[in-house]
């Protein structure tokens, strides 16, 4: 680790595993199956280790890339653009058994002009006002029948996305979120049949919520993503441990100002994120810990584009010096890098996995 460029990510690779198998055995207990969101970590060596098969995606290039490295079931989860719709023909062309999502009935009505070999589920708002439909809302059962004019396009039912139990203040909180994200996208997924429509899949999941649902009967499906490496925010959230965090980011030295206890490093908001996620925890860009990962009670207290601040460092801090930082929200953090550093448990660099970037 101490000849890597920095600023660089680096992964450590038991934790990751760890983190994974317990998701699938967490799904399991649920009685769903589980489709990944690879958002976070856009790696196939991450995805190899989290999904058995079925993977979500947020760009078409993640779609791509996944593809090309062998993974054909795929959900593209943000609101389809009918611009777009190309694209996806060309990954069904390639192999991809590929699943939009829409929320529109005019996209409903270009998806059934162009009827692309997809499958399409329709976006339930649970409570984030993001992007979804009212489960009780006349547009499910227009959407729906648009949608089911398509003859090589099919309608495969719902999917919902609890972002808003990010800003859940308890545990109790996020639970009671998680329920209500459950009720709502099975109430939509019953009304369709009701209305005579097959319903395939009904979709949840943030990592929050997979974590702390009580139950999640009538739903077929659990997506999250950040729960393959966690961060400072989950952590802070109760959604994992101190020692569950996959990711940190290197960085050296590169500025010592003794007299006021202020350390430079060569990591800032390009490298680590200028997410502020952490205000409500006590603030911070990151937490500064040492190769081992071990902490040095300091963070990263503000970041401009490449230089990263700590004040109250250690005092053993020299220029050339390496630490690790470990980050507020992972799937920001790691948008900028390359590749990961594959580490297990020491400072020797086992392994480099790529990344996919880019949309």
């Amino acid at each position: 680790m101490r000849e890597l460029p920095t600023p660089c990510l680096v992964l450590e690779r038991d934790v990751l595993e760890r983190s994974c198998a317990r998701m699938k055995a967490r799904a399991a207990a649920l009685g769903v199956s589980l489709r990944p969101h690879l958002k976070t970590a856009k790696s196939i060596e991450v995805a190899r280790r989290a999904a058995d098969g079925a993977i979500t995606v947020s760009t078409l290039r993640e779609a791509s890339y996944f593809l090309e490295h062998g993974v054909r079931d795929l959900t593209y989860a943000v609101g389809l653009d009918p611009a777009k719709i190309d694209a996806c023909e060309a990954l069904v062309a390639r192999g991809a058994r590929l699943t939009v999502i829409t929320d529109d009935v005019d996209v409903a009505r270009a998806l059934a002009e162009r009827d692309p070999a997809v499958r399409v589920l329709i976006e339930i708002d649970v409570g984030q006002h993001r992007g979804g439909i009212d489960a009780e809302s006349d547009e499910l059962l227009a959407i729906a029948g648009v949608l089911a004019r398509g003859r090589r396009m099919r309608l495969a039912g719902v999917l919902a996305h609890a972002g808003h139990s990010y800003g859940a203040a308890s545990i109790a909180e996020i639970t009671s979120i998680a329920e209500d994200e459950r009720a709502r996208t099975v109430r939509a997924a019953t009304r369709l049949r009701e209305a005579g429509h097959d319903v395939e899949t009904v979709s949840v999941g943030s990592t929050p919520t997979a974590v702390h649902a009580a139950h999640l009967g009538g739903v077929t499906e659990l997506r999250a993503g950040v729960y393959t490496f966690f961060d400072r925010f989950q952590h802070a959230i109760g959604s994992c441990g101190e020692d569950d965090l996959a990711l940190t980011v290197l960085a050296s030295v590169i500025g010592v100002r003794r007299g006021e206890g202020v350390v430079l490093i060569d990591a800032g908001s390009l490298a680590l994120s200028a997410d502020r996620s952490m205000e409500r925890f006590g603030g911070g860009y990151g937490e500064v810990r040492d190769l081992r990962d071990a902490p040095l009670g300091a963070r990263v207290t503000s970041v401009n584009q490449e230089h990263g601040m700590i004040a109250g460092a250690p005092s053993s801090l020299r220029i050339g010096d390496r630490v690790r930082i470990r980050p507020n929200h992972a799937c920001i953090t790691a948008a900028m890098h390359a590749e990961y550093a594959v580490v297990a448990g020491d400072e020797r660099v086992i392994a480099r996995w790529d990344r996919v970037n880019g949309w």
